[in-house]
């Protein structure tokens, strides 16, 4: 579940400033990085959703799942598990559409806080 207590907060981006020996630039692209690739992993899972393929589910949600924690949304990270567990393990599968329409609906509240972190982050520059 999305902790939407979070949502209004800064991002805890030490993942990445750690990773990256606290380089701005490189926590600028990897922000880039995740706003690229999340639209095409989200239609993607959306696609396996629709179609009950719940082995692709596991899949999408397996690949969605660290890109999360890397930008400090460990409770994002965490939804995602549990979609990726439920759909390889077959347990609640008809709540999985709505578990992926929560997670829908934020990737637009993520990408309004990523905005934010990256326009601090190019203040360091």
């Amino acid at each position: 579940m999305i902790n939407v207590n979070k949502n209004d907060e800064p991002l805890d981006l030490s993942y990445l400033r750690e990773m990256s020996a606290d380089n701005a630039e490189f926590i600028i692209e990897m922000i880039d990085l995740f706003k690229a690739q999340t639209p095409v992993y989200l239609s993607e899972l959306e696609s396996a959703v629709a179609d009950k393929n719940w082995p692709l589910v596991s899949t999408c949600a397996h690949r969605m799942k660290p890109t999360f924690a890397y930008i400090g949304r460990e409770d994002a990270k965490l939804h995602m598990q549990m979609i990726e567990h439920n759909a390889r393990e077959l347990i609640e599968v008809e709540a999985l559409p709505k578990a992926f329409a929560e997670i829908a609906e934020f990737v637009p509240v993520l990408y309004r806080q990523l905005d934010l972190a990256r326009a601090d982050l190019e203040k360091e520059l």
